[in-house]
């Protein structure tokens, strides 16, 4: 994966020659690297625990590509919006085994989502229940639902990225009195089944001690639905947020660190509780696709600030990857053509938007060579960086090069001026 003479090396492929022949800023994921991440899932959960479930969250990474590979891997695919709900239609993705998100589904999404026929559907509040059950009843189908809820668990990461405390804008609290009641009339209900209930406690983890927490929470709950209105939970997805390095020395949490101890948990609580033992889902997206991924710039301009640092822009930034000003994510990268090269001079590696919050990564030794025109590759990118690119300062976004074992094939083009200016159009008072 790594250097090879002088040039970096990923999944077979020179990356210098992926920048010249397809340009930069450029998306490069490893089709090996995800495929490996599926195998972990299906030989340490899917294998180990029968009657579980495993289903992608595409918010991290979705092309029509990528829900090829999740489909042909067998695993689900978690989807936020219709557009991430059309992107798997038109994929050929098998939509029974996908599961519908979100704290504000429209009802036209959900006429999408019942209509190509989406497996479960994450109710979040109330309100939406009732444009559920509106929905399903104008055009005769009896979707399958979950529940999601808040277990009024805090998480160890980033107050933006951690949704499972009690005032999280997601989910209903368990302090809601009429929670109970709002599961007997999905019971009750001829256009609606419960199968069971969804949380999620933050993303970025790194211990397991949010999602055991939860499941304490959860469980017992259930067992306390069971008793007082005889509900059967069938499913418990415990959604993802498992972690992946952010510096190089930091070692990788296999996904077995997680998920042993929680089906541990779960297994103790439900007997605990006199409850049958749930289909448990997992739902890992940065898991699987982060470390899958890097991005290629060129560096630019180099702007020594003599007794401070030294500023090296590159023909990217903040468009394409929001993460580090949004919540402080770190990356790391090198040099690729000049991977023999010793990495002794620190710089600031910052983007091109007319932004001081425009940094991309701190503190990074580079060689002392470094010049306009090197290829810079900065790793652990395959997550929320595509997903989340805009077009600020009128910046194109990069094309997404999918990388396997020596051959490169481009999954989604460069955009154009033209692209930008798409839909567009000027007044005819305007015209003149």
């Amino acid at each position: 994966m790594f250097a090879e003479e002088k040039h970096f090396v990923f999944d077979g492929c020179d990356t210098v020659e992926l920048a010249d022949t397809f340009g930069t800023p450029l998306y490069v994921v490893s089709e090996t690297a995800i495929r490996e991440r599926c195998c972990e899932i299906k030989r340490d959960f899917l294998d180990k625990y029968p009657g579980t479930r495993a289903v992608y969250a595409s918010k991290a990474f979705l092309t029509l590509a990528m829900a090829r590979i999740i489909a042909s891997e067998g695993l689900g695919l978690d989807v936020v919006s219709g557009g991430e709900i059309y992107t798997a239609y038109k994929a050929g993705f098998p939509m029974e085994k996908t599961i519908f998100h979100g704290n504000n589904k429209t009802q036209e999404e959900l006429v999408l989502a019942m209509q190509t026929g989406v497996g479960r559907i994450v109710v979040d509040s109330e309100s939406e229940l009732e444009l559920v059950e509106k929905t399903a009843r104008t055009i005769d189908v009896r979707p399958a639902l979950l529940f999601r809820i808040a277990p009024g668990v805090d998480a160890e990461t980033h107050q933006y990225i951690a949704t499972g405390h009690s005032t999280s804008k997601f989910g209903f609290s368990l302090n809601d009195s009429s929670l109970e009641q709002l599961v007997r009339r999905v019971m009750d209900s001829d256009h609606m089944v419960l199968k069971g209930f969804h949380f999620h406690v933050g993303s970025q983890l790194q211990s397991n001690r949010s999602h055991l927490l939860a499941v304490d929470v959860l469980v017992h709950w259930m067992g306390a639905l069971s008793r007082n209105i005889g509900f059967v939970t069938e499913e418990l997805n415990i959604g993802g947020g498992f972690g992946v390095p952010q510096q190089p020395d930091e070692g990788r949490k296999p996904l077995a660190y997680f998920t042993d101890s929680i089906m541990t948990r779960i297994r103790e609580e439900s007997e605990k509780e006199g409850i049958s033992l749930p289909s448990v889902l997992i739902e890992p997206g940065r898991w699987v696709v982060s470390e899958a991924g890097i991005t290629l710039y060129r560096v630019g301009s180099i702007k020594e600030i003599p007794g401070a640092m030294t500023y090296v822009g590159i023909d990217g930034g903040m468009t394409d990857n929001p993460r580090p000003e949004l919540y402080g994510a770190q990356y790391w990268g090198v040099l690729a053509n000049k991977m023999g090269e010793p990495a002794v001079k620190q710089v600031t590696v910052v983007g091109k938007c007319c932004e001081s919050g425009d940094v991309l990564m701190r503190d990074v030794m580079v060689p002392d060579s470094i010049r306009r025109g090197d290829v810079l590759a900065v790793f652990n990118t395959g997550a929320y960086t595509f997903s989340m690119a805009s077009n600020y300062n009128r910046l194109p976004r990069p094309a997404v090069v999918l990388v396997h074992e020596g051959e490169a094939h481009a999954i989604v083009k460069r955009q154009s001026y033209d692209d930008l200016l798409r839909g567009e159009e000027i007044p005819e008072h305007l015209r003149s």
